[in-house]
């Protein structure tokens, strides 16, 4: 009798809280509809030049982890192409993971170099046209900065037709970077022997070397910009969507390169120096990368960026992961001139 009551009031509560969320829910869809102005949706008026500064990027490189600094930079020609450069330079020996061990436990003579990475591209656009789409739009208000509103608000949205424009492109550029390598690991790993006319070297001495590679990247990218604002009637003030977003697929091809020799202080023949040959590692001179990028269609704004593949390199040392942060982004639309008119 007693399991009869108790499940009579379970079923009850039930009925109770599911016609509180139902009542909850038509509440919802009664909410005054949003009505506002619209001030611009042109995805073709975007500014010509972007002038990224990198304060942060990390590398997750099989040759060599590392992270710095950097600088970007992006120029629009009208809807016929648009060109790129990037550059990147690692902040410290202690943030340069191969650099740092090689100073600290290195037994040869070879400076070890920062790792810095440079390159620049271009994308020819194949096709590019403007469609129609949907917007959500964050409803955001000044009044939510007042204490913590904002962060205990859930925030509302609205959907708005709007338009956006696509890009499909070819992709075609040159690339090089250098970095230290741990030439013992490497060698080890592929069992080649580093030997000079003498012999080999020392195989309890730690041993670095340096790598520059020189390449050229071929591939295709798809962007998507909007450039939309609009002032609702009530309680809001100007809201836009103005995000330029691209990815991209490259492959990497590096014709050269390059592996220093050793070069060892010989203790036991009088500190004579003696040249140990690299030239039997084998390398990977193809590659491939993923990317996606991100920044916003204003004067002073923020991106970002990632990428994940394998880069030409030493022989099983390609795999890379990057992320970076650009802030500040300036960009402008590089027309400064007036109109005159005479009294």
């Amino acid at each position: 009798m007693r399991s009869k009551v108790k499940l009579k009031n379970i079923v009850f509560v039930l009925s109770v809280v599911l016609c509180y969320a139902q009542a909850a829910t038509a509440q919802d869809g009664l909410k005054e509809a949003i009505t506002y102005e619209e001030l611009y949706d042109d995805p073709y008026a975007i500014n010509k030049l972007f002038v990224h500064l990198q304060p942060l990027y990390a590398e997750l490189f099989a040759t060599n982890v590392n992270a710095g600094f950097g600088l970007g930079a992006n120029y629009y020609h009208k809807d016929k192409a648009d060109f790129f450069g990037n550059f990147r330079h690692a902040y410290a020996r202690s943030t340069d993971f191969v650099r740092d061990i090689a100073y600290k436990n290195s037994a040869v003579a070879n400076k070890p170099s920062s790792f810095t990475y440079m390159e620049l591209g271009g994308t020819y656009h194949i096709k590019d046209e403007e469609t129609d789409t949907e917007t959500k739009i964050i409803l955001y208000s000044k009044r939510y900065e007042k204490g913590n509103r904002w962060a205990a608000h859930v925030p509302e949205h609205t959907i708005i037709p709007s338009k956006v424009r696509k890009v499909m492109g070819a992709r075609l550029g040159g690339f090089m970077y250098q970095t230290s390598i741990d030439l013992k690991r490497i060698a080890a790993e592929q069992e080649v022997p580093i030997e000079d006319a003498l012999g080999l070297f020392p195989s309890d001495l730690y041993s670095h070397s340096n790598q520059r590679v020189t390449g050229l990247f071929v591939g295709g990218a798809m962007s998507w910009f909007k450039n939309l604002a609009i002032k609702p009637d009530k309680g809001f003030g100007v809201l836009s969507d103005d995000m330029m977003l691209t990815t991209f697929v490259d492959i990497m091809f590096a014709p050269s390169i390059r592996i220093d020799d050793i070069k060892y202080r010989d203790p036991n023949n009088g500190n004579e120096i003696r040249t140990f040959s690299t030239q039997g590692l084998q390398t990977q001179s193809l590659g491939f990368r993923l990317g996606i990028e991100g920044k916003h269609n204003r004067e002073l704004g923020w991106a970002y960026g990632a990428e994940v593949g394998s880069r030409p390199s030493a022989s099983g040392k390609g795999f890379f992961v990057l992320v970076k942060i650009s802030l500040p982004v300036y960009s402008t639309n590089l027309d400064y001139g007036r109109e005159a008119f005479g009294k």
